[in-house]
Formats: C-alpha cells, structure tokens, sequence
C-alpha cells in the first residue's frame, strides 16, 4: 500500500538552518555558505524518507523563512517599496521582504491556522501583476531527482494563498483578493506544467483554506481554479486539507473537482471519516487519509490507524486509499534519536517527526498484509504503559480542577474602579512606557545558562551573573526614563519552557526544536501528566530587580492558555482540563508575587487567539474555558495590584468581547506590523475601559523607527482611545534582538511619549 508524508521540518536535527542563516545575517558568512547548508539539508531528508520507505516523498517543502513567502516570491508578488524591477528573486529582496531592511519595514506576520508556526502575509491589489520569478520548486524537484529520489513537488494552493493575503496600502477598503484569481491562474499553470516536464507525477496543492467556514463565492473560486489547472495533462493533482474537520460542503467540492485526489486529516478531523463513508469517493479519485498525527508527539495508536484505514479500504476499495500524515511534520519536532534529556519510559510513549515516518510506512505494510510483529507489539505497550502510569495520574490535582466547576472567577471590583486605585499607588505618568518582558539573550548570557546546567560553573557564580545582567538592564531602563520596569528575563531559555521545567506533569527534550518564524526556533514543553506547581518559580528573580529600583517593576508570568497552546499536550483528557491545572499553578505564583510586594503583574497570553478553532461553531466554547483560565489565575488579588497582558500576531478583532471579558487592568497588544488593523475595532465602536498599549515598533525587523513615525502611530491611537487609558510599548519582546537596536528604537519610543505627553498638555 503506497505511504504519503505532508512535509518535513525544514530547521535540521540540530537547526542547521537556524545557526546557517543567522550567520550570514550577521555577515559571517556568504550566501553561497547558506545555500551548501540548505542543500546538505534536503538531501539527508529526501534521503531519510527514502530508507525509511516512504513511497511519495515531498519537495519544495524546503524554505529559508516561510513557505507563503516562497509563494509570494513564485509568483513575483513584491511590495513596491522593496524595489524589486524584475527577474528572478534572489535573497537580498526576499529577507528584506521577511524581515525589513534599514529603510523599509517588513511585510506582516500572522499566525499560520491555529499553529504557532508564523507566516508572511501577502500584499496584494488591483494594480498587483503575477509572473513566474522563482523556479524553486522545480529547482528542489530536479535536485532530488538527482539524488535518485522521485518526490512530489509541494504548493501552497492558489485559492489558499489568495484568501491568506491582505490588500496593500493602496487597495480599497474591502479589497477581495479573490478577485485575483484569473490574474494569478497562468502563474500556477506554467509551473505545473514546469514540474511535468521535470518528471513530476503527482503535484501537491496545500489547500487548507478549505477546512473553514466558506462563503459560496470561495467555494466556486476553487472550482473555477482547478478547473483551470486541471488542463494540464498527464500529471495528477493532490489537494491536501488538514487541521480540522472538512464541512460537508468542502468535501462535495473536493470530490467534484478535477484532481487525482486529496487528502484529510483523521485524527483532528475524525468527524471527516462520518463524511467519507456517508459520501463515498469519486471513481478515479484517491484518498489520502492522514492517521499519523503531525502536531504532537505522541506515538500513534498504531492498531487504531490500521483499523480506520482498513474501514476506509472496505468503503472506497483497496487501491483508492494512500496512508498519510494528518498534515505537515513541520509542526512536530525532528527526531527523537537525538534525545538525552527524556527517560526510556517516556521516550516509548512518544515519536518525532523521523520516528512518525516509520509509523506511516508501518501502518500502509499492515494494512497490505506485511505488519512488523515486534514493531506493533512494542507500540502496543507503551500505549498501555501511558494510559496506567502514575507518573500521568495525580488525584489531588485532579479534585482542585474538578472543584473549580459553578464560580466564574471574577474580581469582585470593575476595572475603572481597580485602574484608580493602582493610579494612586503607582503615580504614573500621562502614557507610560513600558516594554513586553524580555531584553536581548546575549551570547554571553547563554554561556552562563548552559555552563550551570553542565555544572561548569557553580550556582552561586550563576547567581551573581544573572544579579549582575538584572542590574544592567534595570539602570538602562532608568536611564531611558521607562516608567514601569522589567527585569529583562535573563535566567529564561525560553517563556513557556522556563515555567514548565518548573511545574510538575511536564518534561523536556533536549533537541525536540520546532521552526515558529524564519530562523526562531521553540522547544515545547511536553505536558505528559496533571500539573502543579511544587514551589515558587519566579519571587525570587522578581523581588531582586525590585530591591534596585523605586520604578515599578512588573512581575513576569506567562499564562495557561499560553502554555497550553505552545506546548506538546497529552491528548488523553479534554484540553480544556490541562489548562485549568496550569492556571491553578499560575494563579499560586501571582499571589505569591503579590506577597512579595509585586504590585504589577503581567501574565502573558499571546497565543490566546492561536487557540480559537478553525469553525466558527466551536469558538465559543473554546473562549469560555480559555477566558477564565485566564480569570482564574487573577482573582484572589487586591485591587491595588495592577495586572497586565500580551498579545501578539494574530488578528484579535474578532475576539475583542472575549479579551475585555478577560478583566485584565492592562493589555499590551501587537499593532505596528499589523498595519494597525487593531484600531480598526476601536473606530468601530467598541469601547475598552481598561489600560491598553497597542504596539508602535515591530521587534521583529532590525530596523529602528524613528521618533516621529512611533508618535505618529501613537496618534492614530489617540483618535480612538482615551489618553488616561493608552501606554506606550514595542509590538513584543526584546528578545532576539540586539542591544545596538534595542537601545536607540526604545529611546525613541519614550521620547515619543513625551512629546505626545506635551502636546496633550497644550
């Protein structure tokens, strides 16, 4: 039976890729280094999914930052401001248009679907002229096939990309990018037809657009789109779906339209398999059922996929069904091999991406009569071993989420009433300034990390350096007269990851890395069991920057809906029961905060939106658990304790009801390279009594924006928001960052504030 895999994590075993383009950024290296790296990269993963037995094996799966940017770069769609005049579109126009440049900023990023994963939002109008400028997929399809490796060369589909993009600077309000279809159509067509003069056989079109509630209009775009591409003769089509259920309608669309077959994704979208047997399938077409989970690391329930594919063979016939993944690997991490820090017992009940392939080949053998025994027996009991072991299993945990059922967890005080009192208490100015969190992770600060964990050097050294990094960045701070402080994070890998090497129910990889944007990399926290909170996490490291300043200086915390989000999470209870855990262990360290003389606490939820279900019928459901996650981890606190949140790259206006009903006394928010659609909202009406701080710098982009442009944006607010409630802060933090940017664009920022600050007073 043939075998199928979505795409590959592109990043490496040991983030080659990462450490390969950060080089030639800093200008260590040349392109031509980047590109040697890139391809030793491709060919041990072709490679490996060849030894492994994977019968159709993608390509162009491969990027050096986003796969919608390659997208953008295929089909020459530059922003005019990078200057681009034609020809084949080479790094210097594809990095500025991912990550700016000195003079430009760079195009938005958003969160890819409800991943962490980020991509790069096209810019699209009436005035946008398509033409093939990258031949990178043809390119990586000769390349394997150079290897002796046939492969199925991987697009994002056209109607997708389309619906993915946003109108430019100058298009009209209400631009429908799906007006572009018949410009953008002859684009795919030339590079179909490229591929089939290549060899391709199979072509792969990522349409995951089609697992969302869709309008008639969209649907008939598909229609009219494959129709077009399905002229190509003598190469077969493959649309992948994944990520959730189809609706009814997506999959009628999908049978009818001229394509060798499509693929869904059967372990989040196992109401999809009610569809198929109720449906059927087309004669001709091929279904490729993804029963190999590609957004987490648990080994699969190999007797369970082997069971769903063999009901599917019983309704759709033998040869009409191809085992596959749910969806890409690149969402999981590279391959357990390499893994030191996991114990035995944990490591049986889980596989990474490398271990994921064998589990597709060894499923499609089962199902063709050729089961490996001892490989099905050993899968067998770690499942058991997972589902009885006590290391999963915490009763008290258990009862303390179960009891927190009947109370909405509210503080008892409106928010104007809080925001008063903590005026009173904090004397702030007119627009304070702050920043997110975290100052930049120096080489030198990573150095101490890792030699204390290798015990290099001792605790009491370790302590002393992070002393003295926390003293440095609270009198910078100072200096460039910030009002409410941060100790800058320097004792934190990461901001999920620090805390889950705190709390019990969590372990870690040691290489478990997974691509969230361009060269930054995540390792995710595993939640394998309950959660608490054994000891206090962060008081110590809060009290000291506090010790050193009379500033105010904010307790950082991330929040559960966060941690849950961006972390591997057991898939043996409702998500929203991990979450109420957490936010049991959050809430024990804000008080503790607070006890501490803490008087500002941010509890971050930037991935609260990453979240949301792809369908509208679930939302509501999805922000009533995770909402009072949040609430919960606030409630016991006076009201003269000022609690804030984050936000960050993600579209938060139709959420904004449920961010209000958070009840947080200050939200700061991504906006400036959003092109502040979150204004949007505000002019709309929607009215927002507590404390906000929409971003008026992209941390992401090395560019440093001058005064006026931050002000200008800071105007923009002040035309929708009161003053006594706006604050004035970067997109997110400081983290990746250097300091020779850091320092100039957050002098900038706070002397925006004061001249704005002037200008109210006059």
């Amino acid at each position: 039976m043939t075998s199928h895999v979505v795409g590959y994590p592109r990043m490496g075993p040991k983030r080659e890729l990462k450490f390969a383009l950060e080089s030639m950024w800093d200008g260590k290296t040349q392109a031509a280094d980047l590109e040697q790296v890139a391809k030793d990269l491709r060919a041990s993963i072709w490679k490996q999914m060849s030894e492994a037995g994977v019968s159709m094996i993608p390509s162009n799966t491969f990027s050096y930052y986003d796969q919608v940017l390659d997208t953008t770069a295929m089909v020459g769609a530059v922003p005019a401001r990078y200057g681009w005049t034609g020809g084949e579109i080479g790094h210097d126009v594809y990095f500025s248009m991912a990550r700016g440049n000195k003079t430009k900023p760079a195009m938005e990023m958003t969160k890819w679907f409800d991943t962490n994963y980020h991509y790069i939002v096209p810019e699209l109008s009436g005035e946008t002229k398509f033409v093939y400028s990258s031949r990178k997929a043809v390119s990586e399809y000769k390349e394997a096939k150079e290897l002796g490796v046939d492969t199925v060369p991987v697009l994002i589909g056209p109607v997708t990309y389309l619906l993915l993009s946003k109108g430019d600077k100058s298009a009209p309000k209400g631009f429908n990018t799906l007006s572009l279809l018949d410009a953008i159509l002859p684009v795919y067509k030339e590079v179909i037809t490229e591929l089939k003069e290549a060899g391709a056989s199979w072509i792969q079109l990522d349409e995951p657009k089609l697992v969302m509630d869709l309008e008639a209009s969209q649907y008939e775009a598909f229609k009219k789109a494959y129709a077009v591409l399905g002229e190509v003769a003598q190469v077969k089509l493959l649309v992948e779906t994944y990520f959730t259920d189809l609706p009814a309608e997506a999959y009628k669309t999908l049978c009818d339209l001229p394509i060798a077959g499509f693929g869904v994704d059967l372990v989040r979208g196992n109401k999809t398999l009610s569809l198929i047997k109720e449906h059927g399938l087309p004669e001709g077409k091929t279904l490729f059922a993804g029963v190999v989970d590609g957004r987490n690391i648990w080994a699969n329930d190999l007797a369970a996929s082997v069971a769903v594919v063999e009901e599917l063979q019983a309704k759709l016939g033998k040869d009409n069904v191809v085992v596959s993944t749910s969806c890409s690997l690149l969402h999981s991490a590279v391959d357990l091999k390499n893994e030191t820090k996991l114990d035995s017992e944990l490591k049986s009940w889980m596989a990474f991406a490398a271990q994921k392939l064998l589990e597709v080949v060894a499923v499609a053998k089962a199902v063709s009569g050729q089961k490996d025994e001892a490989f099905f027996a050993a899968n067998a009991s770690a499942q058991e071993s997972r589902r009885n072991s006590p290391r999963v299993h915490n009763k008290a945990v258990k009862e303390a989420a179960a009891a927190l059922a009947g109370s909405e967890h509210r503080r008892s005080t409106p928010v104007s009433s809080r925001l008063e009192q903590q005026q009173k208490y904090l004397n702030l100015p007119i627009l304070p300034t702050t920043t997110i969190g975290s100052f930049p992770q120096t080489p030198e600060l990573r150095r101490v990390r890792r030699e204390v964990k290798s015990k290099k050097i001792s605790e009491e050294d370790y302590d002393k350096a992070i002393k003295a990094e926390i003293d440095s960045v609270v009198k910078l701070q100072e200096e460039l007269d910030i009002d409410v402080l941060v100790h800058g994070e320097p004792e934190r890998n990461d901001m999920v990851e620090y805390f889950g090497e705190q709390l019990d129910g969590f372990c870690f990889s040691a290489n478990g890395w997974v691509q969230s944007y361009g060269s930054r990399c995540v390792k995710p926290p595993i939640i394998f069991g309950d959660v608490s909170r054994p000891k206090a996490m962060t008081v110590y490291w809060s009290t000291y920057a506090q010790s050193v300043t009379k500033r105010p200086i904010k307790g950082m915390l991330t929040g559960p809906v966060t941690i849950l989000n961006w972390s591997f999470v057991r898939n043996d209870q409702p998500r929203s029961e991990t979450c109420y855990q957490i936010s049991l262990a959050i809430k024990d360290e804000v008080e503790d905060l607070e006890k501490a003389n803490i008087t500002v606490i941010q509890i971050d939820e930037a991935a609260l939106r990453e979240g949301l279900p792809l369908r509208k019928s679930e939302h509501a459901d999805y922000l009533r658990w995770a909402v009072h996650g949040f609430r919960i981890t606030t409630c016991g606190v006076k009201d003269t304790t000022q609690i804030h949140t984050h936000m960050c790259y993600s579209n938060f206006n139709d959420i904004i009801h449920s961010i209000i009903d958070m009840d947080a006394d200050v939200i700061t928010i991504e906006n400036s390279r959003s092109d502040e659609k979150l204004l949007s909202v505000f002019r709309e009406g929607v009215h927002y009594g507590a404390g906000i701080g929409p971003g008026v710098y992209d941390i992401h982009s090395p560019r440093i924006p001058p005064t006026e442009e931050m002000a200008d944006r800071a105007r923009k607010m002040l035309a929708v928001l009161e003053s006594k409630v706006l604050w004035i802060n970067p997109d997110c933090g400081l983290k990746t960052r250097k300091y020779a940017e850091v320092v100039p664009a957050l002098t900038n920022m706070v002397n925006a504030a004061k001249q704005l600050r002037a200008e109210l007073a006059n």
